[in-house]
């Protein structure tokens, strides 16, 4: 059956629908950009092709446009507190539909690495102030509920920037005030936390945060030792930060009741999950609050061929990424699934076993990371026309092969037929 799937793709008759949903590339093309560029590339190598495009996000960049996109709402534009304390544009946005009145706020466009020169970049100091800002801004304008996207963050605070922008307090050993947006390193002298002057409509507001589940708050496995580095964090400096959450989550417990140092989720986008929790929110694995919105299980019962793709592929990617995810539901469909990247990574192959059924670098020669970057829309145009390309040339022979062998079941019955005479 599936010979005879793949043989269709090439029958004149026969238009093929491909499922266009790629994540972002980080630092460097947004969903929607990724596909455009991968559309791009089908067409030139099949003009003919039927494509629906369906970026999807994770939660970071890209997760407010994505959303509105998704549901015809509309995007709104402010000037918050960047991570490195500068005044940087942001957005947020609220979905179209019915039910109550609802924003979407991503903290990467507020306190994205993306937003953290390569010079500046030391996640001991940097701040969420500008996520809690947005939250502001989003309650002003009668928001009921938030949907908060965690990723892609150049942060470690602990969410502890965002809570001061909502009014909480954080107060030292000698009982004096923290310094606002001092970043996750300040968090070392932290003795108790203050809630009583958060924003008056907090508890009218619903927030839900789109998280990566297996992040953790304090531990080896916690924040500071796992992306502190990927922010920029010395060894040194993820000593001090780890040592930094851990009082923080000490005090933090006290708050809210609860063990917060291993809460699945917390320790998302340097634990501004931990400081969501704080204030009220409740954290869900990322893609159980997001795909709903993309209505994607409908368009795979429609498509023949689903492409996604993501900066990086190895085996993190099985790990909850977005080209696994699609994967996953796409086995349940029974579609093949071509993965694009920018680099192949460690152990990629793993991703075979969660329906990825092949993957290639769009990388096409030697080059630094910031050319490729700087490149990487042309790269994946052409990287989806020659991809595309192979489909088509795995699916001719497979045609080929197809006739071949109703030609020979034609002359086995031809010679039954003779023989019988």
């Amino acid at each position: 059956s599936d010979r005879l799937h793949i043989s269709n793709l090439t029958n004149q008759r026969f238009t093929m629908k491909i499922l266009i949903a790629p994540s972002g590339f980080k630092e460097s093309l947004s969903p929607h950009t990724a596909a455009q560029c991968i559309e791009t590339g089908i067409r030139r190598a099949l003009p003919t092709a039927k494509t629906h495009k369906a970026p999807l996000v994770d939660g970071g960049e890209g997760f407010v446009l994505a959303l509105v996109t998704a549901t015809g709402g509309e995007l709104r534009r402010l000037v918050v507190t960047g991570p490195v304390r500068q005044r940087v544009r942001s957005h947020y946005g609220f979905l179209g539909g019915c039910g109550p009145k609802t924003a979407v706020v991503e903290m990467a466009a507020s306190a994205g690495l993306r937003l953290v020169p390569r010079d500046q970049r030391n996640p001991c100091l940097t701040t969420t102030y500008g996520v809690g800002e947005t939250i502001v801004a989003a309650m002003s304008a009668g928001a009921e509920r938030i949907l908060v996207g965690c990723g892609d963050s150049g942060t470690c605070d602990g969410g502890v920037g965002m809570a001061q922008a909502l009014g909480a307090r954080f107060v030292d050993r000698n009982g004096r005030q923290l310094p606002l947006a001092a970043g996750g390193a300040s968090l070392a002298n932290l003795a108790a936390i203050e809630l009583a002057g958060l924003h008056p409509r907090l508890p009218d507001v619903t927030i839900d945060v789109a998280c990566n589940w297996h992040n953790l708050l304090c531990g080896p496995h916690g924040v500071a030792c796992v992306f502190g580095p990927q922010k920029g964090a010395t060894p040194a400096q993820v000593e001090e930060l780890s040592a930094a959450l851990d009082n923080y989550a000490a005090v933090l417990e006290q708050e809210v009741g609860f063990d917060v140092s291993r809460a699945p989720g917390s320790g998302a986008s340097g634990g501004l999950a931990a400081g969501l929790l704080m204030i009220g929110a409740t954290l869900h694995p990322r893609y159980q609050l997001i795909m709903p919105y993309f209505y994607l299980d409908c368009l795979l019962a429609h498509c023949d061929l689903v492409f996604t793709a993501e900066g990086g592929l190895d085996a993190q990617t099985a790990r909850g990424k977005i080209p696994a995810e699609v994967a996953r539901r796409v086995k349940n469909c029974g579609r093949p699934v071509i993965a694009l990247a920018g680099t192949i990574g460690d152990n990629a192959a793993v991703n075979y076993e969660v329906g990825i059924d092949a993957f290639a670098s769009v990388i096409q020669a030697p080059t630094t990371l910031e050319d490729a970057m700087q490149d990487a829309e042309r790269l994946l145009v052409e990287g989806a026309e020659s991809a595309m390309r192979m489909v088509m040339v795995g699916a001719s022979i497979s045609r080929r092969a197809e006739r071949e062998l109703e030609l020979e079941r034609a002359e086995l019955d031809l010679a039954d037929d003779f023989a019988r005479l």
